[in-house]
């Protein structure tokens, strides 16, 4: 039984999609530009939010109106972001669980900081780390092993001698946990192993197909990895 565990957000912990969705299309009709189903929206997620609105704006960040479309996007989204999002079936029992039996938990995202420290103190008060999208402290957004590697400090702290890229090795019980090809890629860049979850935006046989091999087609699965 692993003792860390490492979650992504969106299409992991949380159902994000609709209210991701409703701010894109808010964002794109505001500016007069088309919408998006919302099928075409979940193709989109999985690489942070600027690159969802490049995905959703017509000629992505080349339209004269990126920028606005992007900035109106952030403030809907901020405003609107637990309008209908809700943790997964099984989600809120399978945290509560890992509590008592004293993992430590934290849970990194391609998310905006704020929206995801929120979302997180929110919905699972009991993760005490979470960790969003900051290229200006330096913490590049995932497939970049960053995001991981502040969550493991912030977890365990050690020395400030001691390298970054030494985490995995000083933590071979913590495992990752997401439901997308950039969250394998993440794991495989932070050195640890990656449980792929099947309840999210991704199905298995894309998930396979970008080198997935430990599933979980339940939350409770994971008590069993």
């Amino acid at each position: 039984m692993y003792k860390t565990f490492i979650f992504d957000l969106d299409g992991t912990l949380l159902d994000t999609l609709q209210d991701l969705a409703t701010s894109v299309n808010y964002a794109l009709e505001y500016h007069g530009m088309p919408t998006h189903p919302i099928d075409d929206i979940r193709r989109f997620v999985g690489n942070g939010v600027r690159k969802l609105m490049e995905r959703a704006v017509p000629d992505g960040d080349k339209n004269l109106l990126f920028d606005a479309a992007f900035e109106t996007f952030r403030q809907h989204y901020m405003q609107h972001s637990l309008d209908t999002t809700r943790p997964y079936d099984g989600i809120p029992e399978l945290i509560r669980e890992l509590k008592s039996r004293g993992c430590q938990m934290a849970v990194v995202s391609n998310k905006m900081m704020a929206a995801t420290q929120e979302l997180v103190h929110h919905f699972f008060p009991e993760i005490p780390v979470a960790i969003g999208e900051n290229e200006a402290a330096g913490i590049h957004k995932k497939p970049a092993p960053d995001t991981v590697f502040e969550a493991l400090h912030q977890l365990a702290p050690i020395p400030e001698s001691s390298a970054i890229g030494n985490f995995p090795s000083d933590t071979p019980s913590a495992v990752y946990v997401g439901d997308s090809d950039v969250d394998l890629e993440t794991a495989r860049n932070a050195g640890l192993p990656c449980i792929s979850v099947l309840w999210g935006f991704r199905d298995r046989d894309f998930l396979i197909r970008h080198g997935a091999t430990t599933f979980a087609e339940r939350p409770s699965d994971i008590l069993m990895l």
